[in-house]
């Protein structure tokens, strides 16, 4: 069997028996320990501790042959579960000396949260059985210790825990997700990923490729069309793109069929000759009627129209502009209703004339994306090259049972990784390679690090860690722009309080959409799977195929994306009679409607739909992970629509009803930003008006077309 990247199962087990641990020492590592002579409490070996020692060290230490857990000290009776308590946060206080047990407000237990105490009603059914997951270090345990959480954590990732301000990274401030919740989510057991690998030294090539095709598309539409490329345009081309592209890139488009985007053309069509915005004020429906009618105008003269599309174009233009010489006290809806007609009757004449134009800028773009990919794979290869590392490997046998879900693997093993400097900002993590800086929040930083912990095998002593990280954040930069608000429309996350409602009510445990920034669970699909699958990504959810679970859905708002999705969903559905549930989250966009949201609404599948109106709900920011916290959260711009889309069995476990939904329906009510603006009382105008340019802006990057009315 080939190596894989994150351990094959034998050395899974090995890495999870004998990682380092949270003590202040190293850890001993020898597979076969010496064992002593038992002077354990008759507890403690039932328990299944036994005294052994370590050659490396030369002095004695515990292991547990049930849990493989390994302490320096003697073990404690009632010590916490390192599942279900990694961290040591419920764990039983130390004796000290005379017997007497030290209590401080850190050493207290602490509650444990709702989802832990309350089950969902779902999840009483008995299960079906599944096998264990090779490999699913959800499942496996962590070495601990009864020290101090977090310094060890420390060391390891060589931080000194002398140095507070960075001590204080693995302790979040601001807790916006539950890793704590294991998933019901089963699957047939699956092959290695044969994708390359990822590697700083790549990573930097190809968001050096991505900035510049970034540029290339804004000189072509701003030299061919004289219109700055529609907001969000390109991000979405992204999507759309990846929905259809069989290249070997997981960024980059290299292998798509048809090469002309529909999304991307339909984008830049909308916006020629001009962008409508929306008008407020009657000075500037008159302004845009005459920019619209004179560039109009324009575009027929410079093109190779046919005489009576010229004709037609310049008649309407010409009798626009005496009408606005003549009429001096028509009202905003005068010229609004101007500009719509205007519109019908010169916009056929003007996509006619544009169209080979803009299906040129489409086509540009994509081969310019193919030769990109060419350059990155060839410095792929060139490294793995470096460290005598084959890209090509043998597929593995794999047992055809099921289990569950666990994190993405790769077949090829990881090459050695270079250095990346990491500083502390203001409560910000600043991950630097090569003079190129990504920035994470100290509470987020935090989370990759419980992530990592939980999902990644091949990195025992944590030293990829941050290079790992500055990939993960450099992926995402670039896939989504770095202007200002850029992408987080397309990134947004349902509230805390929805998600615990969510899992509470419908035993939902898995993120269809997500990444390791942005997911509540620690089960998840997202993207990309070489800089994702180290912080338990299960992959992209096009190619995960789930017999039964409860899931949440919350796509990217790309047309071509979520008309994939519910295509999936169909065919899942149809082909399991295990208990299957999918909740959907997608905005209700009826003019006209998404072909998503109808062919969910007439599905044999629909079980309820709900229809949350917009300013009346909330989403977390897609850039969550370094915004303030004021901006953690933003009004819905559109009405949302939350569809449930059940198999039988799955109806019959998770039904919506109406004591349910009502319950869901409450928890939107707990509004996420007046929880994080609590100990903050200032409300004046200029913060308001802060919160309405920030909600203009994600909603140009969420909405369909922004049309004029």
């Amino acid at each position: 069997m080939a190596n894989e990247n994150h351990g094959s199962p034998g050395e899974e087990a090995s890495l999870m028996s004998h990682s380092p641990g949270t003590s202040n020492q190293n850890q001993p590592s020898s597979p076969k320990p010496i064992r002593l002579v038992q002077d354990l409490p008759d507890e403690l070996v039932q328990a299944g501790w036994e005294k052994c020692w370590s050659k490396r060290e030369n002095r004695p230490y515990y292991f547990n042959r049930f849990t493989n857990q390994s302490l320096w000290e003697m073990p404690v009776l009632g010590q916490h579960d390192v599942i279900s308590d990694p961290l040591g946060l419920n764990a039983a206080p130390m004796p000290v000396e005379g017997g007497v047990v030290e209590t401080t407000p850190e050493s207290k237990p602490r509650k444990r949260r709702l989802s832990e105490e309350v089950q969902p009603s779902g999840n009483s059914v008995k299960k079906a059985k599944v096998s264990d997951v090779p490999g699913n270090t959800t499942a496996q345990p962590v070495p601990s210790s009864p020290s101090i959480p977090g310094t060890p954590v420390l060391k390891i990732c060589g931080i000194t825990p002398e140095d507070k301000q960075q001590a204080a990274l693995l302790r979040p401030t601001e807790v916006y997700w539950d890793l704590d919740i294991q998933t019901n989510a089963v699957i047939q057991q699956r092959a290695p990923s044969e994708v390359l690998p990822l590697h700083p030294e790549v990573e930097l090539l190809r968001s050096q490729l991505m900035l510049k095709l970034r540029q290339h598309y804004r000189e072509l539409c701003q030299q061919r069309e004289g219109i700055d490329p529609p907001r969000e345009s390109f991000n979405r081309w992204m999507l759309e793109r990846k929905v259809v592209d069989k290249g070997t890139d997981p960024l980059l488009p290299s292998n798509c069929e048809p090469v002309v985007s529909p999304s991307m053309f339909r984008e830049i069509m909308n916006d020629i000759p001009i962008r409508l915005s929306r008008i407020k004020f009657r000075e500037e429906a008159k302004r845009l009627l005459f920019k619209y009618a004179e560039a109009a105008k324009r575009l027929i003269e410079s093109r190779s129209a046919s005489p009576d599309s010229r004709k037609v174009v310049k008649w309407n233009v010409e009798d626009t502009f005496s009408w606005l010489r003549r009429d001096h006290s028509a009202s905003k809806e005068d010229y609004m209703d101007r500009l719509e007609h205007l519109r019908k009757q010169c916009g056929p004449h003007v996509s006619a004339a544009a169209k080979d134009s803009v299906e040129g800028i489409c086509s540009k773009i994509y081969h310019i994306s193919l030769e990109y990919v060419k350059r990155i794979r060839e410095k792929h290869l060139a490294v793995l090259k470096e460290h005598n590392i084959s890209a090509e490997v043998e597929a593995p046998e794999v047992q055809d049972r099921l289990v569950y879900c666990y994190p993405v693997r790769l077949a090829i093993p990881s090459p050695p990784v270079p250095n990346v400097e990491m500083h502390v900002e203001n409560n910000v993590a600043c991950v630097r390679y090569k003079g190129e800086m990504v920035k994470v929040s100290r509470s987020y930083f935090s989370k990759l690090w419980l992530l990592y912990r939980y999902s990644c095998i091949d990195d025992s002593g944590c030293e990829r860690f941050l290079p790992r990280v500055w990939c993960l954040l450099r992926r995402y930069q670039m896939m989504f722009g770095v202007g200002l608000y850029e992408g987080t429309g397309l990134q947004g996350a349902l509230p805390v309080h929805v998600f615990e409602a969510l899992h509470k009510l419908f035993g939902v445990s898995f993120e269809c959409f997500a990444s390791p920034l942005n997911c509540y669970f620690k089960q998840y699909c997202s993207a990309f799977l070489d800089t994702d699958g180290y912080f338990g990504s299960r992959g992209p959810f096009l190619d995960f195929f789930p017999i039964s679970g409860s899931f949440e859905a919350n796509p990217p708002f790309c047309e071509e994306l979520m008309d994939a999705m519910v295509s999936h969903f169909e065919k899942l559905l149809e082909s399991s009679n295990e208990p299957l549930s999918f909740i959907v989250f997608i905005p209700e966009w009826r003019d006209p409607p998404t072909p998503a949201l109808t062919r969910m609404e007439q599905s044999k599948f629909k079980r309820h739909q709900l229809i949350l109106p917009a300013f009346d709900h909330e989403y977390r920011s897609g850039s969550q992970h370094i915004c303030k916290k004021e901006e953690m959260y933003y009004k819905a711009v559109h009405n949302t629509a939350v569809i449930f889309l059940q198999n039988n069995a799955g109806f019959t476990k998770w039904e919506p009803t109406p004591e349910r939904l009502q319950e869901l329906v409450t928890a939107y009510k707990h509004s996420g930003r007046t929880l994080s603006s609590t100990g903050s009382s200032s409300s004046s105008s200029s913060s308001s008006t802060a919160d309405k340019d920030r909600e203009t802006g994600r909603e140009q990057s969420t909405s369909r077309e922004t049309n004029a009315n």
